[in-house]
Formats: structure tokens, sequence, C-alpha cells
């Protein structure tokens, strides 16, 4: 039988829930993670450097945690700004399911797990922040990040964390050559060998596109 990938859309594996205690938003909380998604045992390094290299999230607004996994990323910016609303987005059912029994189990009722085409299309987002599957593979990354990140509202901004040997810096040119002229792209943190990619939606400029 072909591997299982945490990117699967229904593990088929039988659910082996586990409890595990991490650190988020500052404060140790226990979470309950499961095999078949990303980094069951811990928050994974890359999320880790994202978390403790990213400013205090806006204190509401949408947010968006694209490929939220069991959820480090979404719990932390639904506890560091209770009233956003927090969109945790995945592929995987079974992780989407993770994310809903964390944030019951520790009281956030701001949170929305849910899959990628049940996020209405006229929501845009104060902050966007991922980890994302670099594995996918590269057009699938890229038409990931081409359907996500023009829904940034203006003066707003996505941070994406990624392994510098998976192609951080390609990235970092391939969103300076695609994206519109409204958008920069900046490194603003390297750690552990990731880097922090910061994408930030300007006002566009007088007369643009017309």
């Amino acid at each position: 039988m072909a591997p299982e990938h945490y990117f699967s859309a229904t593990p088929d594996s039988a659910l082996k829930l586990r409890k595990v205690t991490v650190e988020l938003a500052g404060h140790p909380y226990e979470v309950t993670t499961a095999n078949a998604v990303f980094s069951p045992d811990h928050i994974d390094t890359g999320t880790q450097v994202l978390l403790a290299n990213t400013p205090t999230p806006p204190p509401g607004g949408n947010f968006l945690d694209l490929g939220c996994g069991w959820g480090p990323i979404a719990l932390h910016l639904a506890l560091s700004s209770p009233h956003a609303s927090v969109w945790a987005v995945d592929v995987n059912e079974r992780a989407l399911e993770l994310v809903r029994m964390n944030a019951a189990a520790l009281g956030l009722t701001n949170v929305k797990a849910v899959l990628p085409a049940d996020v209405p299309a006229d929501v845009m987002f104060r902050s966007i922040w991922s980890n994302p599957p670099i594995r996918v593979g590269k057009s699938e990354l890229h038409a990931l990040l081409r359907a996500w990140l023009p829904r940034l509202e203006t003066d707003a901004d996505a941070w994406l964390v990624v392994q510098r040997n998976l192609g951080s810096d390609s990235l970092h040119r391939w969103l300076e050559g695609d994206l519109p002229a409204e958008y920069t792209v900046a490194r603003t943190a390297t750690s552990k060998g990731f880097r922090v990619l910061q994408v930030k939606r300007r006002e566009p400029a007088p007369g643009a596109g017309a």
C-alpha cells in the first residue's frame, strides 16, 4: 500500500489519538493530535520558528491558517486575538477534526476549521500565517499561494515559513516575480534552517490596473 501522506484528504489508517503538551501564545496547553497528520508528536520546527519570529497578530479581523494540520498556528492566533475569526484550512479531514477538538477543549469559539472550498469567497484576511505544504510539489504550492494571497486585505501581511533546503529562496524570488506590484516580499528572520517570509499587500498605486 502506498504510504499515507499528511495531505491525504481522508486518511485510511485507524485513528490513534494522543495527548501532547505544547506552548501556544506563551503558555503551556495540552492538545490532542493523531496519526496521519503533520508532526503529531510536537509543534514542528518550522512552525516554532514562525511563531517565535512573527509580530503579535492584529486584535481582530479574519485570519487564515493555511495548511493548519492539527492546529498549532490557528490555536496560537485564536488565543492571541480572541476577537478575531481564525479560519483553519486544510485538505485533511482528520486534521480539521483535531483542530475543532482542540479549540473546544481550550474554550475557543473563534476558530473555524474547514476545507478550502468552505471558506466563503467574499472573506478577505487581515493576516495569513502558514507553514505551507512544500512537499505537495512546486506547481501545487504555487497554485495554493496564487489562490489565497490575493485575499489579503490592503495593508495586511502574510507570514510564511519555509525550510532553506526546501527552496525558501527560490520561493521568495517566485513570489516577487509572480505577485502584482502592490505586494512586497521580504525575508524577516532566519532560524534553525528556516526562513520567515513576509508578504505585504499595499494600496495599489494610482492608476494601477486601469
